[in-house]
């Protein structure tokens, strides 16, 4: 494809969608923010985006969380979506559409219309099923799952259930999704997740349950023809994907435009959901595979897995409050992997933020533009056209082709060392008092860096980038410096 074909080419990114049951966690901030610089990215690169992240609501762990809260469903859904929504907006989260599953407008004529297609293909059976039922995780465990009989994850014993439930024939597709990930026909990044789905195909998918009783569940879309069951989040939660496109409606011109998705990003726990699940839905559908799913590993507080418990979780809305959401945005581009755990504490985050946005960034910026407006030195017009043109991305293309979004980032932190190192050896703030027109060069210099810092970062930290531009357009020396240091 030429660059001209590519550009203006739809791309389509999603997030999960998150279990609206308590306050979304930093895990959840990575993933949604992680698919917002892809997003940025790709609209920079003058592509159109469509970025997609919702809740995933019609779930009992919500109904429970309701009525511990005592409050009605609905209006606890509604308040706690409205928190997910100004988190978002907090981080600068450029999300086109937020799906909900108890939308019966929206969502609920695609996961009828899903249903149908599976039932057609033969591929949905009603079969009696006994089992060991986890609310929390809302699915069956097996006694092997078990740690002295209760559920490791959430330290509760699984109800014992016997249910006649419509059941998904997974099994016939193991063989063939397997096949279709060996090939990259669906990427799975990082190898390691390929490795892991691979492994668990060959062992083969076994069937599992699509639809729960009408009285064991309080909520969710009624099973076509049969009123005594509801579809089981599987069927309901995974196609959110393309109901929100208008798949099932008489409005499809988003889901002709932006399905397939090209990028699926998900924790490294919802793996065999997206990776096995989802693609036997829509082989069995008859409708195309996502391109790719990107897996992302935990963060951990203090190499250990945030808990209430341990006291180590570290809220999202403190860093912002105490930070600012652009600080709170850098540090997980730059210091948490797309691909492995990473480790994150409150005296680390610090750090970071002294040393590379107060002391870095915010130093470098007060310290060029200092001199620039002292001396009456403005920017080159072609250098600021670049704030115009998008042809900069092109050096760092290859870090998103292959999801590298850290080393993207410590890229263009290399760049801000070496403009800094520059300013230290050549010294025009010394150099202008006995030279000017040889500073005034190196001053330009100096101002074509901060042009190519602030293009680059604007995926990663828009508003920070915005603010940049600004000084170098007005040539003019921040107020106030761009960030604080923390003592």
């Amino acid at each position: 494809m030429s660059k001209q074909e590519e550009k203006g080419k739809p791309f389509y990114i999603t997030t999960p969608i998150y279990y609206p049951n308590a306050n979304l966690h930093m895990g959840h901030e990575y993933t949604t923010t992680l698919c917002d610089i892809f997003a940025r990215y790709h609209r920079l690169k003058g592509e159109e985006v469509y970025f997609l992240t919702g809740a995933d609501e019609n779930t009992e762990k919500v109904v429970r969380a309701a009525k511990d809260a005592n409050i009605n469903t609905k209006d606890y859904l509604d308040e706690t979506v409205s928190g997910f929504k100004s988190l978002f907006k907090m981080l600068g989260i450029s999300y086109d559409q937020f799906i909900r599953t108890s939308d019966e407008e929206k969502h609920w004529p695609g996961v009828i219309e899903m249903w149908n297609r599976l039932v057609a293909a033969g591929d949905l059976e009603k079969r009696e099923y006994k089992g060991l039922y986890c609310v929390g995780h809302e699915a069956f465990l097996t006694e092997k799952d078990l740690v002295n009989g209760v559920c490791p994850d959430h330290g509760e014993a699984p109800q014992e259930l016997t249910e006649e439930n419509y059941f998904f024939k997974l099994s016939k597709y193991s063989s063939e999704i397997k096949q279709k990930i060996e090939t990259d026909e669906i990427r799975i990044i990082p190898q390691s997740r390929k490795n892991e789905i691979l492994a668990l195909l060959e062992r083969g998918l076994e069937d599992i349950s699509f639809s729960r009783s009408a009285d064991k569940v309080s909520v969710g879309v009624p099973v076509p023809g049969d009123l005594s069951q509801r579809i089981y989040v599987w069927g309901d939660a995974l196609t959110n994907y393309i109901s929100a496109l208008g798949f099932g409606t008489k409005n499809g011109d988003l889901y002709n435009k932006f399905w397939p998705a090209d990028l699926h990003v998900v924790g490294k726990d919802i793996l065999r959901f997206h990776a096995a699940i989802w693609p036997a839905m829509l082989l069995s559908a008859k409708l195309p595979l996502p391109k790719a799913i990107l897996v992302h590993g935990l963060i951990t507080s203090g190499g250990q897995k945030m808990s209430k418990s341990l006291g180590n979780v570290i809220d999202p809305l403190m860093l912002i409050d105490e930070y600012g959401h652009e600080a709170v945005r850098y540090y997980l581009a730059r210091y948490v992997s797309p691909f492995e755990d990473s480790d994150l504490t409150l005296e680390r985050f610090k750090a970071v933020y002294n040393a590379d946005l107060a002391n870095g960034l915010g130093n470098l910026v007060s310290r060029i533009m200092k001199m620039a407006e002292v001396n009456n030195i403005k920017a080159l017009e072609r250098d600021i056209e670049l704030f115009k043109k998008t042809n900069l991305y092109e050096q760092i293309d290859s870090y998103f082709v292959e999801f590298k979004v850290n080393e993207a980032v410590d890229s263009l932190w290399s760049l801000i060392k070496r403009a800094d190192n520059d300013i230290q050896t050549l010294e025009p703030f010394k150099t202008i008092k006995v030279d000017r027109k040889k500073a005034e060069v190196d001053i330009k210099v100096f101002l074509a860096y901060l042009i190519e810092i602030s293009i680059k970062l604007r995926p990663f930290m828009p508003i920070t980038a915005g603010k940049i531009e600004k000084l170098i357009k007005e040539n003019k020396s921040p107020e106030a410096p761009l960030f604080v240091r923390k003592d």
